[in-house]
């Protein structure tokens, strides 16, 4: 697909907001509150599907190398992210054929109700996710994750997406009583599925801007990579800083959408 004509000052601008969202989304998830406001500024006459197209082409780059630098040194149980993240490949599938009949102005007050709840909750509980239960996850757990975090999850991101992989963390964290760094390590594999389902309904019926996504991958991939190799380093603590102000950040741009 033809790129249309971008100056050079919007290019290097789409290219840190891509390297921006990388890192935020490799660290908590929630990318996609900087990347997608940026490629609409950047795309004003694009179609709405051309610019998410562009978006998760851009996206999976970094998604991608986030996980790998996760799973190098987290300890990531790939066979279960795998599991939950085939689950929300067919959870994204079913919301998105939903999507064209449901009002998300109807949805986004029940999200931000929801995105306060959580914030309260991660704010009064100063312990959340700081560490992962010594105890083994039983069966109904992982089941529930699989339903919860991969399908449930997966079919609002389908539908109509903010703040996908802050809810995958949050989800994993307290169904499978992982630490954050690791939620986020299991999320991020989790998203590679949702996304490369994605990209590859996008790429069909030619919605991609190929060699725009291209060069801002490159500023993704690093982002990620490096949010990744922070959250490693910095810890619990650090994520949660990070996750509190992304569930903040989506809050007050669900509210603009809303009421705005």
């Amino acid at each position: 697909m033809t790129v249309p004509d971008i100056s050079t000052t919007m290019i290097i601008v789409l290219c840190v907001a891509a390297a921006a969202a990388g890192w935020i989304d490799a660290v908590v998830g929630g990318g996609g509150l900087l990347l997608l406001p940026a490629l609409l500024l950047g795309l004003p006459s694009a179609h709405p599907a051309t610019v998410l197209g562009t978006n998760k082409a851009v996206a999976i780059v970094g998604t991608a190398g986030a996980a790998v630098t996760y799973v190098r040194k987290a300890p990531v149980n790939v066979k279960l992210a795998v599991r939950i993240g085939l689950a929300a490949l067919a959870g994204s599938m079913g919301g998105a054929a939903l999507a064209g009949g449901i009002s998300k102005d109807a949805l986004r007050p029940l999200i931000m109700v929801v995105l306060v709840v959580v914030a309260a909750f991660v704010l009064f509980r100063p312990a959340f996710g700081t560490a992962p239960s010594t105890s083994p996850v039983s069966r109904q757990r992982v089941l529930l994750a699989i339903g919860l975090a991969g399908l449930g999850i997966g079919f609002y991101d389908g539908l109509i997406g903010p703040g996908t992989g802050t809810f995958l963390v949050l989800a994993l964290t307290a169904l499978l009583h992982l630490d954050l760094v690791t939620a986020s390590a299991t999320a991020k594999i989790v998203n590679c599925c949702t996304n490369a389902g994605a990209l590859a309904m996008f790429a069909y019926q030619g919605m991609v801007l190929w060699q725009l996504a291209a060069l801002m991958a490159v500023f993704n991939l690093a982002g990620g990579m490096i949010g990744a190799r922070m959250a490693l380093k910095k810890g619990s603590g650090f994520v949660r800083g990070v996750l509190l102000t992304v569930v903040g950040a989506l809050v007050i741009k669900l509210g603009f959408e809303q009421w705005g």
